[in-house]
């Protein structure tokens, strides 16, 4: 019954709520406008929109524009000190994951002195506390995986050590986040799976946490009842609104539930991989380990019960046992058309799995914690093995 929530974000979530923003009270007159490198704000129309946003609103802005999928750390600073070079008070965050985690790291890194690594707790990074408040940020959500969008929390990629770690502090929680489902009309379908399961995931791994309360259970539970349902419909029809909006709720509703209950060390693994194929999407890398990695748990019968309530969630209605959960996973994976992703197609070996399990590990250990039983190094490079196709 015991749990502790802060969450100091408010939210507009809905169709067309973008077109409010300017009626909101921002926290500058000069924003850093992060969006990323690719051209898919430009094309569905949400960056322009934005801009008319800001100038309804009488705020002036300067652009960067050179976040990547898993963010480096140079770009971060390079965006910190372009965001202290012009001058800019708050951040406006446009794009999906990685714009949003980048926006959390460049704000710490605008107002406080040395590198990103001095500030991050893992791997080789100094875990020193942040000096001074970062900038304020306002986020909005142009994709339906992360729940970034309202929390504290961005994983960062450092290049010269092959890590992949997340970074956060409580101060640097996003002050506004627009959550606006026609933003993501034109996410491809690939993609649009990939988040949703990424979504999914955020939300599953809560329900299997040691730390799993009332409140953090229900609204998971909550979550992967919508994108069970509607997933498929998304990846299916990019258009359809309704799926969409219902997706982005599973979505936005993570960012909640990962601030009252921990995910697990799926994501460490996860994380892992990127690290060291950077060209892994994130949301691909976690489906093809999420079998394997919840049949470990299933096995070790460490938790049946949360299996068989989210096995009834993803619409086995008689659920029974705890496999009944990796036959509505599979299910689920197969309507949206990704049940036969390949590490190989990325770059991976069979021999690499113990490498990735230390990664996982030395990066984002904390996650092990987590877990509703332990995990060895041996445990999780069998999951690897397991999973590689």
């Amino acid at each position: 019954m015991n749990f502790n929530f802060f969450n100091p974000t408010r939210i507009l979530f809905g169709v067309g709520q973008l077109d409010n923003l300017h009626r909101q009270h921002l926290p500058g007159k000069k924003a850093l406008l992060l969006v990323s490198n690719g051209k898919s704000t430009k094309i569905n129309g949400s960056f322009d929109r934005i801009v008319e946003q800001l100038e309804k609103a009488g705020v002036e802005y300067a652009i960067f524009d050179k976040i990547m999928e898993n963010p480096y750390k140079t770009v971060i600073m390079e965006g910190a000190a372009f965001a202290k070079e012009n001058r800019c008070d708050f951040i406006v965050a446009l794009g999906g994951g990685a714009v949003l985690d980048s926006s959390v790291a460049i704000a710490a890194m605008a107002t406080n002195p040395g590198d990103l690594w001095d500030y991050v707790c893992g791997g080789t990074g100094k875990g020193m506390s942040l000096q001074n408040p970062g900038l304020p940020i306002v986020t909005i959500a142009t994709t339906a995986g992360t729940g970034s969008e309202i929390n504290c929390w961005g994983v960062i990629s450092n290049a010269e050590t092959n890590e992949k770690i997340g970074f956060g502090a409580v101060e640097l929680n996003p002050v506004l986040a627009v959550v606006d489902p026609g933003l993501m009309k034109t996410v491809p379908p690939k993609y649009t799976a990939y988040q949703g399961f990424d979504a999914l995931f955020h939300n599953t791994e809560v329900m299997i946490s040691n730390g799993v309360n009332i409140l953090s259970e229900a609204i998971a539970l909550s979550a992967i009842e919508n994108i069970a349902a509607y997933l498929p419909r998304a990846v299916k029809d990019g258009n359809d609104l309704e799926a969409r909006e219902h997706v982005a709720y599973g979505s936005t509703m993570a960012g909640i539930t990962m601030q009252l209950t921990s995910t697990t060390a799926e994501h460490s693994m996860e994380h892992s991989m990127s690290a060291y194929h950077h060209n892994l999407p994130h949301g691909a890398g976690l489906i093809m380990i999420s079998k394997a990695f919840y049949e470990f748990f299933i096995e070790k019968h460490a938790c049946d019960g949360q299996f068989i309530k989210m096995a009834r969630a993803m619409g086995i209605k008689e659920a029974d046992k705890p496999e009944d959960f990796i036959t509505a996973l599979v299910r689920l994976q197969e309507a949206c058309d990704v049940a036969d992703l390949k590490m190989s197609d990325y770059g991976f070996d069979k021999s690499e799995s113990m490498t990735l399990a230390k990664g996982a590990r030395s990066m984002q250990g904390g996650l092990f914690f987590a877990n509703p039983c332990e995990m060895t190094d041996e445990d999780c490079a069998a999951i690897f093995d397991k999973s590689y196709k």
